[in-house]
């Protein structure tokens, strides 16, 4: 499995451990940056070195981090961060190819209506700019010796995570069977469409299948509809004896998982989108207490934590928004929170939770 680890040399992280009661990071930083872009004292910084169209508002980015980056596994994601309009943004993407040898890695950004993070992202005059990046996440990662026969379901840019295992395993000869299914509203919105076909025609063992949407099939590797049982029976006769991973917005991950689970010997679904909420009926307010900050908040039961702390002029940590990343997580020291994924409560005091998928039920103290 191929993965970047860098490497910091015996001599220069001896230099840092004398020089670093001496040195300011932030001082560093701003003089290092006037002579190269990414040098910092010990920030994870990655600069944009390619950007190149992948599909119909979709694009492709090349990213060369600094030697303070920890490298990621194909198939995770990684925190980006950029000072868009004054204000500081995270957000979460997908490796789309294992990392390189020399540290390089690519993501593919599509474009979201009213996404500042991923708008700023697909301008081409973004190339040379610098990101702040975090340490890869996620477990939709392969075995180191896989075996056994695999089915990859994705759904729009649920694409760029599978992508990285389909590069990984073709890296390696595609050393055991695979099917990707991949769902696209249009033709023109498929991405890596060539290289995936080219993939199947040099590998016997890899089988790729699109599935449109919102156009009728008119390619032999084409068919159409939206994820169901009889489609998944329909292309992969062989269901009951794949391995799955399956990714794409929470509608669709929820689906596959309800449709597979118990089904096949090992299901691992993600979503890039939170999946849709249960009912709870949560309604009114409830005080919510920051206990390092001392504010005492007044916010709605049934709304995502950040969200809500968000909306009363708080900025927690964040990243992927989805209860991946664990960015956000905080401890909580007294109240009832909800898990806006699966609806279930919990009232045991000193445990952490996620601000981005939990709601406040009764009044919450929190570590922030």
């Amino acid at each position: 499995m191929s993965t970047f680890q860098p490497v910091v040399p015996q001599r220069r992280g001896r230099l840092r451990r004398l020089a670093g009661p001496f040195v300011s990071p932030p001082v560093f930083d701003f003089w290092a940056q006037r002579l190269h872009p990414t040098w910092s004292w010990e920030r994870p910084l990655a600069r944009i070195t390619g950007h190149a169209q992948a599909a119909a508002d979709a694009v492709t980015l090349q990213l060369k981090p600094n030697r303070h980056w920890a490298g990621a596994l194909p198939g995770q994601h990684v925190n980006l961060s950029a000072d868009i309009d004054g204000v500081r943004i995270t957000r979460s993407y997908s490796l789309d190819a294992p990392v390189g040898a020399d540290g390089r890695l690519s993501i593919t950004v599509k474009g979201v209506d009213g996404g500042r993070m991923s708008r700023h992202l697909l301008d081409p005059a973004r190339r040379g700019d610098v990101l702040g990046i975090g340490a890869g996440f996620g477990d939709l990662v392969l075995p180191e010796a896989p075996t056994g026969s695999w089915l990859l379901l994705a759904a729009g840019s649920g694409i760029t995570p599978l992508m990285a295992l389909v590069r990984q395993l073709a890296g390696q000869g595609m050393p055991v069977p695979v099917t990707l299914v991949y769902w696209a509203r249009t033709r023109a919105q498929l991405c890596y469409a060539g290289e995936l076909r080219a993939l199947a025609a040099r590998h016997p063992g890899f089988d790729v299948r699109f599935v449109l949407t919102r156009e009728a099939p008119v390619a032999a590797d084409e068919a159409g509809g939206r994820i169901d049982a009889a489609l998944l029976d329909a292309l992969v006769p062989d269901l009951a004896g794949r391995q799955v991973y399956a990714c794409g917005p929470g509608g669709f991950a929820a689906t596959a998982a309800a449709l597979l689970d118990g089904r096949v010997p090992l299901l691992r679904t993600e979503a890039f989108t939170p999946p849709p909420r249960p009912s709870t009926h949560d309604t009114g307010t409830v005080s919510v207490t920051l206990a390092r900050s001392g504010r005492a908040l007044q916010l709605p039961r049934g709304v995502a934590l950040l969200e809500a702390l968000e909306a009363q002029g708080v900025k927690p940590r964040h990243g992927c928004r989805m209860g991946i990343c664990n960015t956000c997580a905080c401890g909580k020291a007294a109240g009832t929170s909800r898990d806006l994924r699966t609806g279930s409560a919990n009232d045991e005091p000193s445990t952490a939770l996620k601000l981005c998928i939990s709601s406040a039920v009764s009044d919450l103290v929190l570590d922030l």
